[in-house]
């Protein structure tokens, strides 16, 4: 009797196995492949031939002629995705929210009380791509100045960039800070030294 229970409780385990396993997960590729390739290999950006990150995921900017992104409590590691898990009564959130503000303050002339929330605030993953066009345009003025070029070619390059809610209907306008580097960069040469003080 134990072996008319185990003989159909195997063979049903191995069947799933396959389906779910690997028929499933083998379909579900080779659709994704055919149909959505870019989007299926990660989104992947080149420059000359050489890939140089992913539109999906964030990186660390930081010179003064490029964009910032918003900052990462996961340090821009993919491996390492997370947010600070520190809430809004957080004493350490609250000093990590203040120093961000100063840095932006200092870097970028912005006015207290006027910094939209995504420049000083990390997101959920600690890898959004992706910045406000508020955020984008409050960094104009440093970006064109470090490139010595003007603030409203800059602006341009930003407003080409902005992408509006998803489908016209979903989230909020975005800037994606990779591609807009790079689009900076082809509009107006990669800076090899950074430009005299002033």
């Amino acid at each position: 009797m134990l072996r008319n229970q185990l003989r159909p409780a195997i063979v049903m385990t191995l069947a799933l196995c396959i389906v779910t396993g690997v028929l499933y997960p083998g379909a579900v590729t080779g659709l994704a492949q055919v149909l959505f390739p870019r989007q299926a290999n990660g989104s992947l950006v080149s420059v000359n031939g050489r890939v140089v990150g992913s539109a999906l995921i964030g990186q660390p900017f930081t010179r003064a002629e490029y964009f910032h992104p918003r900052p990462s409590a996961a340090g821009y590691d993919a491996s390492a995705s997370s947010g600070s898990n520190l809430g809004p009564t957080s004493a350490k959130l609250d000093s990590q929210v203040v120093a961000r503000v100063d840095t932006v303050v200092a870097t970028d002339g912005a006015v207290r009380g006027q910094i939209p929330s995504d420049m000083v605030t990390a997101s959920g993953s600690g890898l959004d791509p992706d910045i406000s066009p508020g955020d984008a345009w409050l960094q104009v003025a440093r970006v064109a100045r470090a490139r010595g070029v003007d603030s409203a070619a800059v602006r341009g390059v930003v407003d080409r960039h902005t992408q509006g809610p998803q489908f016209g209907l979903f989230g909020d306008p975005r800037v994606n800070v990779l591609l807009l580097n790079i689009a900076l960069d082809s509009a107006f040469g990669t800076v090899t030294s950074p430009p005299p003080a002033r």
